[in-house]
């Protein structure tokens, strides 16, 4: 299966400012989170997902209000029962933040479970962030 790329757009407004005036780390990482879910649940059932860890969720930049960041997600890496995502932020050509995020396949009781999923890496771009996903410390 090849990889997906899914892009989300959010205006950073007042509310989600922190006492510097600029967008909120925890805003931030809950956008972040979202736009991983996503591609996820592209995959899989939502309800049968779970998140398990944020890698290396790096800021590189401030955001400001009216600015519009734009979250792209896909999932990179497929596991037996695990399923991570690549999430890359930008506000125009500036990149903000980046990082992986690891979700797990589960069954109602919250299990874990295989999924089945195979994942191709066509490009070297994909290739490169596959493997950096699959070193991840679990």
């Amino acid at each position: 299966m090849a990889f997906t790329l899914f892009t989300t757009h959010r205006l950073i407004k007042s509310e989600d400012l922190n006492h510097h005036g600029t967008l909120y780390a925890g805003r931030s990482a809950e956008w972040f989170v979202e736009s991983g879910f996503v591609a996820a649940a592209s995959l899989l059932p939502p309800e049968n997902i779970v998140c398990l860890k944020i890698h290396g969720m790096t800021f590189r930049q401030p955001a400001n209000p009216g600015e519009i960041p734009v979250f792209q997600s896909r999932i990179v890496f497929a596991g037996r029962s695990s399923l991570v995502a690549h999430v890359r932020v930008r506000v125009r050509e500036k990149e903000l933040v980046s990082g992986f995020i690891t979700f797990i396949h589960v069954d109602q009781q919250g299990n874990p479970q295989p999924h089945g999923i195979v994942l191709q890496a066509d490009t070297d771009e994909e290739k490169q962030i596959a493997e950096a996903a699959k070193n991840l410390p679990r």
